[in-house]
């Protein structure tokens, strides 16, 4: 009698896991905003986008009263960015969701030759007074235009990448332990993300209580969190036996469900934590970073290593290590399998509730669905490193985070996560097991 060929619980889970990024893409791929068109009377008729939204911001771009057509302007603040091109008369319009401070912004390289915007003008910090409309206007003149070499971009864009890569890692480790742990694909580890968020606008800024105490708070709330998903969810279902793809289909309706209920509380619009409009005085040659990139990339990096610590010199890191490796020989080492998990949903929660706070200072904003935006990464980067390896959501997550913002030197910025996945399918069709994920035999 031939014997019979077993499929691994982890090889499985990948496949989950590709599943569950399919159909997040094509969630994701309904989300985008189109330019500003131009009607027959030549008056600048507001895009899609702005047609959705109640406050406009409009203006006239001319040189020598001859207006200027196809001029790229751009606004963006409080976590909303849009584009929009002048029309044949010069005229623009963006619509924006909420009365608030943003940033127009004009793009110099869409300017004809040898028109420049007034020395450090090209950027207008614009609100609304007691009108929906605002009129934002630039000065133009004759003069030379000064550009950033490619080098400088290069290198302005590998920091931004680094930063955003370090806090993608804090939560993809989480993900990477839970998945390696139980063999759960959660997708409701973006509303874990946007918890720890919330938790900081809650305290940091509804009840004006000091930063460093509103951070320690929400962690602790985090963490907490994360204990009772396990309590009260995943644990009974483990109990019961239950397979992995109901429990993949029980993570998405607890996304959607705890996603709305965020909305439902705090509301749509999109706020700023204390200290998130710094500005970026800090210059390093081309850089120009702020005190809070600073302290983002070096809390992540002291939270990483730390980390690192636990999972390679505590006994309790090493327990994880082995119930990831192989639960039912772990089990029957004597090690306490249940005990394990729930302190890595403990930490779990934790690491991606500081990830969603530094997300809302990246960003910069909360709002009800920050996490769902970057879920998407989060799974690229824990795929790409290797399936259920701390280790290995680290490195994913560096790649993931430098790829997508390198990627705007060449792609359009709407397009930039798009990118992050194509390198994705790229290594996984030439390392199945992703960076440093283990070949396994199947039977």
């Amino acid at each position: 009698m031939e014997p019979t060929r077993t499929v691994p619980t982890r090889s499985r889970g990948r496949w989950l896991l590709l599943f569950g990024l399919l159909v997040s893409a094509l969630t994701l791929s309904g989300i985008a905003a189109s330019p500003a068109l131009a009607d027959e009377g030549g008056t600048a008729t507001p895009s899609p986008t702005a047609e959705e939204y109640e406050y406009f911001f409009s203006g006239n771009v001319k040189y020598n009263d001859e207006p200027l057509e196809g001029v790229e302007i751009s606004v963006e603040g409080n976590g909303f960015e849009a584009s929009t091109e002048t029309d044949a008369d010069g005229r623009w319009t963006i619509g924006v969701p909420e009365k608030a401070t943003y940033e127009v912004t004009l793009n110099e390289d869409t300017l004809p030759e040898g028109v420049v915007v007034a020395e450090g003008k090209n950027t207008v910090e614009a609100e609304f007074g007691l009108t929906s409309r605002k009129a934002v206007n630039f000065f133009l003149g004759e003069g030379q235009r000064v550009t950033t070499d490619i080098g400088a971009q290069v290198l302005i864009r590998v920091v931004n990448g680094l930063n955003f890569g370090l806090l993608l890692a804090l939560a993809a480790i989480g993900l990477s332990l839970i998945f390696g742990t139980t063999g759960l694909s959660n997708f409701a580890h973006a509303e874990m993300i946007t918890f720890g968020a919330l938790m900081m606008l809650t305290f940091g800024v509804d009840l004006a209580l000091p930063v460093w105490l509103a951070l320690i708070i929400a962690l602790v709330l985090s963490a907490a969190f994360g204990w009772t998903l396990d309590a009260a969810i995943w644990k009974p279902l483990r109990r019961r036996g239950v397979a992995l793809i109901p429990l993949m289909i029980v993570s998405i309706g607890l996304s959607l469900a705890v996603r709305y209920t965020y909305q439902f509380f705090y509301g749509g619009a999109t706020r700023q934590l204390p200290g998130a409009t710094l500005p970026s005085d800090i210059r390093i040659g081309p850089i120009a970073l702020s005190w809070i990139d600073i302290v983002s990339m070096a809390t992540a990096i002291v939270v990483l290593l730390a980390v690192a610590y636990f999972l390679l010199r505590t006994r309790i890191g090493k327990a994880t290590r082995a119930v990831s490796d192989n639960a039912p020989l772990a089990a029957a080492s004597g090690i306490d399998v249940d005990r394990v998990i729930r302190i890595v949903w403990v930490l779990g929660g934790a690491l991606a509730g500081l990830s969603g706070i530094l997300w809302a200072y990246f960003r910069p904003g909360v709002s009800w669905d920050m996490g769902f935006q970057i879920l998407l990464l989060v799974f690229a980067a824990v795929t790409l490193g290797g399936l259920g390896t701390a280790f290995g959501a680290l490195v994913g997550s560096l790649i993931v985070g430098l790829f997508v913002e390198l990627s705007t030197l060449w792609l359009p910025s709407d397009m930039k996560y798009v990118g992050a996945l194509v390198v994705l399918i790229l290594v996984l069709l030439f390392r199945p097991q992703g960076i440093l994920g283990r070949r396994e035999r199947i039977g």
